[in-house]
């Protein structure tokens, strides 16, 4: 099938949004990736590389609560 070529598994997704295979895997049983394209094999979800185009992983930003910030900390 030529459009197995196309397909992105846990190793490319993980690759394209930095993470280890395990987070991403982790993030699709949690449901915080987007749905799979193909399912067609048994614990081999597939996406197409277009699904992640315009879509934002939850959870990624800046947290400010987890650093210090010099004006506030008032604990000298």
């Amino acid at each position: 099938m030529a459009d197995d070529q196309q397909l992105w598994g846990y190793a490319e997704v993980a690759a394209h949004l930095g993470i280890s295979v395990g987070a991403a895997r982790n993030r699709r049983n949690r449901g915080t990736l987007p749905a799979p394209d193909d399912t067609s094999i048994p614990d081999r979800p597939r996406w197409k590389p277009s699904t992640f185009q315009s879509w934002k992983p939850i959870g990624q930003g800046h947290r400010s609560d987890l650093h210090d910030n010099p004006a506030t900390n008032t604990s000298s």
